[in-house]
């Protein structure tokens, strides 16, 4: 009998796709709590960049296997190359990771069970939206090792309060999943077996929409929340104008003129 496969041979990530384009990608190292090793980088940007360039992708669904969503950084790897040019190399890493999330044409989805903390929480920040189990938990702990959690603030902050914000990255303690929601932090909290079918609810939604309009939405939906407010709405504007010659929207306003449902292609 052939021997199988140790945990390090196996990918970080695996991924699934359905007949509708939901792409779902799952962290697969449930024995390190998911960390963000710099291979588990690697992965999770090869298959964001294959999504990037797949026409025909709708929706990606952010899991993980294990207990933990996911635990950050991988503090061994990184605590075994102490130097700032290695460090600034990773962080580098991480940032271009996240953005691509940010960047991507479709919604990304986090489902999240177990804890997500420091680079973890800040990978459900990142993501568009995020369903979360009742037992799940969220922290940026980085303080309590004396490394304030600089890069997740940015997400972070970017979904919370200031003041709610501040207060997690100040004190390192976790707040629950129905905290997490409160905050803005995610979107719905579902049971443990519950889960998949609330994060379903999203999915289908979203793809029962025309990918070009969400695309545009998207897009547009990041790029105004950096500018002053006469800029967001003249950019608004012109996105608005230009999804109105798309012929999706062309279709959907004249079939709710007609009063029946419009006959997107996808």
């Amino acid at each position: 009998m052939a021997d199988s496969p140790s945990a390090e041979s196996l990918p970080f990530v695996r991924r699934e796709r359905d007949e509708r384009g939901v792409v779902r990608l799952t962290l697969a190292r449930p024995q390190s709590f998911n960390a963000l090793s710099e291979g588990m980088l690697a992965a999770m940007q090869g298959e964001l960049d294959a999504v990037a360039g797949d026409d025909s992708a709708r929706v990606v669904v952010i899991a993980a296997e294990g207990k933990a969503f996911c635990a950050g950084h991988d503090l061994k790897e990184m605590r075994a190359e102490p130097s700032q040019a290695y460090y600034e190399t990773l962080f580098a890493q991480c940032a271009r990771m996240m953005l691509t999330i940010q960047r991507l044409r479709v919604p990304v989805i986090a489902r999240v069970q177990g804890v997500a903390t420091a680079a973890g929480c800040q990978l459900v920040a990142a993501c568009d939206l995020a369903v979360a189990a009742s037992g799940a938990r969220f922290a940026v702990s980085g303080v309590n090792l004396g490394l304030f959690c600089s890069s997740p603030s940015v997400a972070l902050s970017r979904n919370l309060q200031r003041k709610a914000a501040f207060e997690m990255l100040v004190t390192g303690e976790f707040i629950s999943a129905e905290e997490a929601k409160a905050r803005g932090l995610v979107n719905r909290v579902a049971s443990a077996d519950a889960l998949d079918a609330e994060v379903e609810s999203l999915v289908a939604a979203i793809v029962a929409k025309p990918r070009v309009a969400i695309a545009m939405g998207k897009q547009l939906f990041y790029r105004q929340l950096e500018t002053g407010v006469e800029a967001a709405y003249d950019d608004a504007g012109r996105t608005m104008a230009c999804n109105m010659m798309d012929e999706t929207a062309l279709e959907g306003v004249q079939a709710f003129i007609d009063k029946r449902k419009p006959g997107w292609s996808g």
